[in-house]
């Protein structure tokens, strides 16, 4: 049996990675960043590193260690209710309640918005985002090569495009990091900000979702043990890992030095905008709406593929796949009207709460040989993760909503009882006391079978 890939299959599976992971996406969020942490940018960068880059490759390898299906199989070794329930959020975040519908307002930020009125912005964006979503909803309905032409294009121009942007802006520096000054939350905590801002990208819970298209690359060349996938799928992963840390920190700085020109904007994309307008003139801001226009067309396709795929999975007695897409391209049309900022601002709650459960799900699912794969210790860990997530939910909600639940009475009670949480990571404690705690009943159920 095959143990291990060749240098050529690494590399293989490595582009895989990439290319499902590094979308325009992964772009505005480092950019943004580097705006807000200035001259304490290297935390930054750390802290978004990891849960932008290493969480969502353990995340895939994850699937592999399982032999899990899909996210539904490995979340449901928890229960069979939380599976469904866990899978159905995931998926609808990465669909049409944020992802699906950020693909179109990026578009349109990086894209339109530059070159139109702001008194003609809004019915602009309507009618971007209605043909936007149409062409969405007809791929989605008829697959089609033309995915497949754009990844083979488009995105190879998208990123020599960004890369020449990066070399540009690099040797003709706007001003120096050290001297940009951070914003104030960032003055003394950027890298658990840096760390929270990587929730951002949502690639942890696409890996969990998508995970098992590059499993099944791995299995396609010969790998089938467990073990031997996730130690190949990590392996492939340090080299994506690698090229987009590297990426992330060019694009951060390039951020942090363009302060030097700009305020910190509303958002990544407002920023990129901005400087690619600078430094590559009118021309690089066409070349720039347009590839990210098709790129982000290619990922909104196949996110409502997907999506729609797995609704029917689960649940086979509602719609067809037909109907799902239609659903799925309609809805994100209408939360897409909201803009780019608001669907940032409103997705942060949801990411708050899922990214934790994520993390202790692939955690456990990398270890779970450890302790013995027990229903247990997989139910009171995401218990406990779940219980200081949901105040973290509460504690990024609109202020408006805050303040009619009184909601910052309970999260200054969290605060008191939650080690960490206000640097975002009150999930910590709760999820080792869950270890803890499932097993001690593990142990307690074995001595009772014997």
């Amino acid at each position: 049996m095959k143990k291990k890939l060749t240098k050529k299959e690494t590399i293989i599976v490595a582009s895989t990675l990439f290319g499902m992971f590094f979308g325009a996406g992964n772009m505005i969020f480092p950019v943004h960043l580097g705006q807000m942490a200035g001259s304490n940018s290297w935390p930054a960068i750390i802290g978004f590193i990891i849960t932008a880059v290493g969480i969502p490759i353990f995340g895939v390898a994850a699937i592999g260690n399982t032999r899990s299906d899909n996210l539904l199989v490995l979340s449901s070794k928890v229960t069979n209710w939380y599976g469904f329930a866990f899978t159905t959020l995931l998926y609808l975040t990465i669909g049409p309640f944020f992802a699906i519908p950020r693909c179109a307002t990026t578009s349109f930020t990086m894209g339109l918005a530059p070159f139109i009125k702001e008194s003609s912005y809004v019915i602009a964006q309507l009618l971007f985002t209605l043909i936007f979503f149409a062409v969405v909803l007809f791929f989605s309905l008829r697959p089609s090569g033309i995915t497949t032409w754009i990844g083979k294009i488009i995105n190879p121009m998208f990123l020599i495009f960004f890369a020449t942007l990066i070399v540009v802006a690099a040797v003709n520096p706007a001003a120096r990091v050290a001297d940009i000054v951070p914003e104030e939350a960032y003055k003394s905590g950027a890298f658990f900000n840096g760390f929270i801002e990587g929730y951002a990208t949502m690639d942890a819970i696409a890996g969990l979702a998508f995970g098992i298209v590059i499993i099944n690359v791995v299995r396609g060349l010969g790998i089938e043990a467990d073990d031997d996938l996730a130690k190949e799928t990590i392996k492939a992963g340090f080299f994506t890992a690698l090229l987009m840390g590297l990426i992330y920190i060019l694009t951060v700085t390039m951020g942090a030095q363009s302060r030097g020109l700009f305020a910190t904007s509303d958002n990544g994309g407002i920023a990129l905008t901005q400087i690619s307008s600078h430094y590559l003139g009118g021309v690089g801001s066409i070349i720039l709406a347009l590839t990210v226009t098709f790129a982000c067309l290619k990922t909104a396709i196949g996110l409502v593929t997907s999506c729609a795929e797995m609704f029917v999975t689960m649940y086979p007695k509602s719609f067809s796949y037909n109907a799902w897409a239609i659903i799925f391209s309609v809805f994100s049309f209408a939360v897409s009207n909201v803009g780019l900022t608001a669907i940032i601002a409103y997705s942060i709650p949801v990411l708050m709460l899922l990214y934790p459960l994520a993390i202790v799900l692939i955690a456990m699912a990398l270890t779970e040989k450890l302790f013995g794969k027990s229903k247990y210790v997989y139910m009171w860990v995401t218990a406990g993760a779940a219980l200081s997530a949901v105040f973290d939910f509460a504690k990024t909600l609109p202020e408006g909503i805050q303040t009619a639940l009184n909601i910052p009475v309970l999260t200054a009670f969290a605060s008191k009882i939650f080690p960490f949480f206000d640097l975002g990571l009150g999930w910590i404690v709760p999820s080792l006391i869950g270890l803890a705690v499932g097993l001690v009943i593990t142990t307690i159920k074995k001595k009772q079978i014997v």
